[in-house]
């Protein structure tokens, strides 16, 4: 199954960007970055196969092992590819929040959205790391 993240903005070369490339890079499925602007630029129409998952504060914020089941699930039940939508600065269009199969969230906190791609770039290396029995995630 396709890791998909698509985000808004060009991240350039930056320790955000070394982070993000770091944890995608030990990730043992496939994985895919698409950059759009901040402003205009259409999304890649997912196929009928994908879940689609925008990242807001609003949403639900899931551990790490809830994610892992999460994408285990989407996997097993035959999902080709699972997206993440990360927005620019100012976050989602509303219909792009109703549009999605998941509004997934970091916790309350406002989060800039250049780090939240090395953020979730870390949470899908660990969750793929959950479900492959890797020492990397410790339960405390």
């Amino acid at each position: 199954m396709l890791l998909h993240i698509v985000a808004r903005g060009k991240i350039g070369r930056s320790p955000e960007a070394e982070l993000v490339e770091r944890y995608l890079k030990r990730t043992t499925w496939p994985t895919k970055l698409s950059e759009l602007p901040d402003r205009g630029g259409k999304i890649p129409d997912a196929d009928s196969n994908s879940v689609t998952i925008v990242l807001d504060e609003r949403g639900q914020a899931f551990s790490s092992v809830e994610l892992a089941k999460r994408l285990e699930s989407w996997r097993d039940g035959g999902k080709r590819e699972v997206r993440f939508v990360i927005g620019a600065a100012d976050g989602h269009e509303d219909d792009q929040r109703r549009s999605a199969d998941l509004l997934l969230s970091f916790g309350p906190a406002t989060w800039p959205h250049l780090l939240v791609r090395a953020m979730l770039a870390e949470q899908l290396f660990r969750a793929t790391s959950i479900l492959a029995n890797h020492p990397y995630h410790r339960e405390g």
